[in-house]
């Protein structure tokens, strides 16, 4: 975290500079294009985004990068120590651990509902027990908790021009699609680890089942009916793009270029995926770092304008 950010979010207490840098460091190392997307906002805005990303991130990891000898009841039994401590800490307002402190911090400035952090939690324990999804609505289950609740999280410190009943949707179905999009950029790292998370009546459909799966796993490419169902599901994520897009005209006009980068970023993994005609077995699909920069430059010019008509989006009234 800068200096300069940390100043223009009026964070002082040398503890909390000290947790929201160990969030942004997270960003910068793991989330390239959530990075790359904040630095659209303002310097004020950036370090709660950190915050999230990185309390997200710690806990996926958690679950997905286990120490050696862990067992699914060991790291159950780790997900609910830190929900119990964390919830204790969300009531109470403040926490002594460093990794909790900067979310807890955010959370308390922009009025963020204990609600959404008990559904992220909430999915976070399926990751240990639920390996395939029967169906589109049961998959829908898990989405909410580990991507729609992001969306609206952010929603505040993002700011709105529109009612929160009508931003709120929009901000929730950004989440599920770049959820959806992670989905079938890591369709082969998520079978390595025993999960799917394709709706398995879908797959049907196309004759794929994890017997399928596996036989692509093994020769490192994608049959034609894997292909098939690959592109049907980038159909169903498209519309869940097309159903957020709207909601980037409702966000504060500082936030739209950061919001419109990381969606237009996202949507072209899929655009990848379909160029290696739809096999997820072959390489992991990913945006150029040219092609990241290039989009982003143009949003930062954007961004600048944009700042010099309208001052940052205020925490929500009457939230400390």
């Amino acid at each position: 975290m800068t200096r300069r950010e940390l100043d223009a979010a009026e964070i002082h207490d040398p503890d909390l500079r000290a947790a929201y840098t160990w969030c942004r460091d997270v960003n910068a190392r793991h989330g390239r294009t959530y990075f790359l997307a904040t630095r659209m906002l303002t310097p004020a805005q950036r370090p709660a985004v950190h915050a999230l990303y990185g309390f997200a991130r710690w806990l996926d990891d958690i679950v997905d990068e286990p120490d050696p000898g862990a067992t699914p009841e060991s790291l159950a039994a780790r997900l609910s120590e830190v929900e119990d401590r964390f919830l204790a800490d969300l009531t109470a307002g403040t926490s002594d651990d460093a990794l909790l402190t900067a979310v807890i911090d955010t959370a308390a400035r922009y009025g963020l509902e204990e609600r959404l952090f008990r559904a992220f939690f909430a999915s976070m324990r399926m990751d240990l027990s639920v390996t395939d999804y029967a169906t589109r609505t049961d998959l829908d289950v898990y989405v909410h908790g580990s991507a729609e609740v992001i969306g609206l999280q952010v929603l505040p410190i993002l700011g709105a021009v529109a009612p929160r009943e009508e931003a709120a949707p929009r901000a929730a179905a950004l989440g599920k699609a770049f959820q959806l999009t992670n989905f079938l950029r890591d369709v082969a790292e998520d079978f390595a680890r025993g999960r799917v998370y394709l709706p398995a009546d879908e797959l049907k459909e196309h004759d794929v089942d994890r017997e399928r799966l596996s036989w692509c796993a093994e020769h490192g490419r994608s049959d034609t009916r894997v292909r098939a169902a690959i592109k049907e599901q980038i159909a169903v994520t498209r519309r869940v793009y097309a159903e957020a897009r709207p909601g980037i005209a409702m966000l504060h006009p500082v936030s739209r270029p950061c919001v419109a980068t990381a969606a237009t970023l996202y949507g072209e993994i899929l655009d990848r995926i379909e160029e290696a005609d739809h096999d997820v077995f072959a390489g992991r699909a990913a945006v150029s770092r040219r092609r990241r920069l290039g989009v982003a430059c143009g949003a930062l010019a954007r961004a600048q304008w944009a700042r010099t008509r309208h001052p940052a989006p205020a925490p929500p009234a009457g939230v400390v």
